[in-house]
């Protein structure tokens, strides 16, 4: 079984910085691609940035592009997203996700194979 811990969430200002990390325990998820969903209150679940198994593709959502650079260590089974320059908008719980087989490009529309349990992230002013 495996198991998809999140860390790294918290209270931040506007415009300030926080790293998140996933880190994969069980089984390697060496052939995986992986990436960040977020659910803000009242709203629906959605998908923010995915990285494909080898890191050679990737995708942000347009909100965060420029703001946002997800990154995967194979051998130590992490994922991890750097958000910069963060705005009240981007308060959520985010979630890491994994799978096996779906297309970055349909992880919206599509249930995972894996998921953390989520970390919380709020943006004040």
């Amino acid at each position: 079984q495996v198991q998809l811990i999140e860390s790294g969430g918290g209270l931040v200002q506007i415009g300030g910085s926080l790293r998140l990390s996933c880190a994969a325990s069980g089984r390697t998820l060496r052939r995986y691609d992986m990436g960040w969903f977020r659910q803000a209150p009242g709203k629906a679940r959605e998908f923010v940035v995915g990285i494909s198994w080898n890191g050679g593709s990737t995708y942000y959502r347009d909100s965060v592009k420029g703001r946002f650079t997800i990154s995967r260590d194979n051998a130590k089974k992490t994922v991890s997203l750097q958000m910069n320059g963060l705005k009240p908008e981007d308060t959520a719980v985010y979630y890491c996700a994994a799978d096996f087989g779906v297309p970055l490009s349909s992880w919206s529309h599509n249930d995972l194979d894996y998921w953390g349990q989520g970390t919380q992230v709020t943006v004040s002013s």
